[in-house]
């Protein structure tokens, strides 16, 4: 049965906070509190696993004067599943695995965006010596980043320059001058594909506008894996049931969200000698990750923005007990991605995927109905030959169809009690592409602009029932003993007694 599901356009970011806020999906911080590192330390405790409110920071020490061009941030929007239900237009207690099956279809449909001549983000224009990214309360967010973090949750949008087709992909970058934000790009990710393009044809400059604050679906699409070639507005139009409306930048060929917060214009040199330091950062794996370097860097041509605008930002790294909303998205997202990976392989009898949201997919559990032996090992192969597999799905973990991949004890009791790791159980797969910023991968290895990517040694857990085993007649031809739990007509009538003797419904 298909997840029920009515599109929602909330207009703009704040649209989507008006919406929490009735929803009780959000907390208000009228206190003051410092950007310098207080903020992100209280928007990562307040996240919890999953279960925190969005947050609206309305007093931000040093920027709630009388004439401050921008006083409020708001993070933590799809920091939980309840609030990703309700920017897919479905109910608010949808559970995950719901969700999951969803995202399999949600990135396939477009809608192309429409251009608007002007909106509300052209409010203010900001040109030459106007142009201070000081002016805008950006936090560090983390005592130990390399800097200021303006772009933590912005939909960058860059253009091909062959094809023409426009990306909007999140990427992190820092302030370092009043007009300079050097910036992490990896060549495997479709910003570093686009970089590529222009450094190889001889371009000197690539154009770059971060969208700073929109509908919530931004932040979602850019964050997943739209296929290459394929421009994000045309997603989000499709998933909101309306075009994106866009206007033109003033001073790049780009086009970005009429009614966005804030839009930043700027051009990355392609030259090395251009780069500035960037890094480290508190990263997506809740590591301190990339050293203090030279990366390529948007030198900023123009400012836009509405009348007192609101910064949008996220604190990034999963960490048990605090979840990030990267982490929340990717687990429903990127395991929908793999068992799509995994049916267009042919692998048969999967009956669910989950990578659980504290290490955002790396781990990856999926149960199949396994009708012959080695099934498993297929499942892992076709996940890690796929380009989705390049930050992800590092440790696969397949159970049978009996056990609830949502539930880790589930899980653990199958990797207890039916792995055998000296009848091939576990399988590792080395030396593949993955993630340059797992701290488990040896420094020389993570040399991305070295080598393009990280190095990964991946692992299989097959803990399904080895179907090798002989089957016992003494078990009546089953290969494994049956489980204790209660027969199904003993447990029914013990719970049709449960009032009478005396037990608690559970919750």
């Amino acid at each position: 049965m298909d997840v029920a599901r009515k599109p929602t356009q909330f207009g703009d970011m704040r649209g989507w906070i008006d919406a929490l806020r009735k929803a009780g999906e959000l907390a208000e911080v009228n206190a003051e509190i410092d950007w310098n590192v207080e903020l992100g330390t209280a928007l990562r405790l307040a996240q919890g696993p999953g279960t925190g409110p969005a947050v609206l920071f309305n007093n931000i020490k040093d920027y709630n004067g009388p004439n401050a061009r921008c006083s409020k941030i708001f993070g933590g929007g799809l920091g939980s599943y309840r609030r990703v239900a309700m920017m897919l237009g479905c109910d608010i207690d949808t559970h995950p695995r719901e969700l999951v099956k969803l995202g399999r279809t949600i990135l396939s449909d477009r809608l192309p965006p429409v251009t608007v001549k002007t909106g509300p983000v052209k409010e203010n224009i900001l040109l030459g010596d106007d142009i201070n990214l000081f002016d805008f309360p950006v936090p560090q967010w983390n005592r130990v980043d390399g800097g200021r973090y303006i772009i933590s949750y912005a939909g960058c949008v860059t253009r091909h320059p062959e094809t023409g087709v426009m990306n909007v992909g999140i990427y992190r970058g820092m302030v370092s001058a009043k007009n300079m934000i050097p910036m992490l790009i990896w060549r495997a990710q479709h910003i570093g594909n686009h970089f590529t393009a222009y450094q190889q044809a001889g371009v000197k400059e690539m154009p770059i506008a971060f969208v700073i604050g929109w509908e919530p679906v931004m932040g979602f699409c850019a964050g997943q894996p739209v296929p290459a070639g394929i421009c994000e507005y045309d997603v989000m139009g499709a998933m909101r049931g309306a075009p994106v409306e866009l206007v033109q930048c003033e001073t790049v060929d780009l086009q970005v969200p009429a009614s966005a917060e804030i839009v930043i214009e700027g051009m990355i040199s392609t030259d090395p000698k251009d780069f500035q330091m960037e890094g480290p950062f508190a990263e997506f794996t809740g590591y301190v990750a990339g050293d203090c370097s030279p990366k390529p860097t948007a030198r900023v041509t123009a400012i836009t923005h509405r009348n007192d605008p609101i910064l949008r930002g996220s604190i990034e790294g999963s960490l048990p007990g605090s979840f990030s909303e990267n982490a929340i998205c990717s687990s429903i997202m990127r395991s929908a991605t793999a068992w799509n990976v995994l049916d267009r392989a042919g692998v048969p009898g999967v009956v669910d995927v989950f990578g659980p949201p504290v290490h955002a997919g790396i781990n990856l559990n999926v149960s199949i109905k396994q009708i012959y032996r080695n099934q498993a090992k297929q499942a892992a192969n076709a996940l890690w030959g796929s380009s989705a597999a390049h930050v992800r799905y590092k440790h696969v973990t397949v159970v049978d169809d009996d056990i609830d991949i949502h539930d880790y004890a589930a899980v653990d009791w199958a990797i207890a009690y039916r792995v055998n790791a000296g009848e091939g159980d576990i399988f590792i797969m080395p030396n593949t592409f993955g993630a340059g910023l797992d701290p488990s991968t040896r420094r020389r290895d993570r040399n991305a602009a070295l080598f393009g990517t990280g190095k990964w040694n991946r692992l299989l857990i097959d803990a399904t029932m080895n179907l090798d085993y002989d089957p016992d007649p003494d078990l009546g031809g089953a290969r494994f003993p049956p489980t204790v739990w209660p027969a199904k007509d003993d447990e029914a009538a013990v719970r049709a007694r449960w009032d009478e003797l005396g037990f608690k419904k559970p919750d």
